[in-house]
């Protein structure tokens, strides 16, 4: 949580008690919730934030590079408090999505680099399949 604080502090923001709740909320899931769900899991600790509010902060939170937003294509967003660079998998079945961390995707950014006339800064990688309870 001193990581919050001092870059809040340094972007000259206010950490709010909502931000600060969102945030500490996607600290303790592997999941990748939606706003939507982040709303429903804190009004019972928080019955007066509103969903826009949960939308504010988490914007906030991509802003400073806090939290991931990932689009899974789905019509809305999912957020991830892991910011590290990683890719991802969905299940096309239920719809969960996980990290895939421990593979290096450099091999890929420069074989783009070698295709195209870009200098490749990052990606965002997706992998589609069936979780291990849809698969059974």
């Amino acid at each position: 949580m001193e990581n919050i604080t001092s870059i809040f502090k340094e972007k000259k923001l206010k950490l709010t008690p909502q931000r600060l709740a969102v945030y500490k909320y996607l600290m303790s899931t592997h999941d990748h919730p939606s706003a939507e769900i982040i709303y429903k899991a804190l009004q019972p600790e928080y019955p007066t934030m509103s969903l826009a509010t949960v939308y504010k902060a988490l914007k906030t939170l991509v802003e400073v590079n806090l939290v991931q937003e990932i689009n899974v294509g789905e019509g809305n967003f999912r957020y991830d408090a892991n910011s590290t660079e990683h890719a991802h998998i969905q299940c096309i079945n239920c719809g969960k999505v996980t990290d895939l961390e421990n593979i290096s995707f450099s091999a890929l950014n420069k074989t783009a680099e070698e295709n195209s006339e870009y200098k490749i800064l990052s990606n965002k990688i997706f992998f589609y399949g069936l979780c291990t309870d849809c698969n059974k």
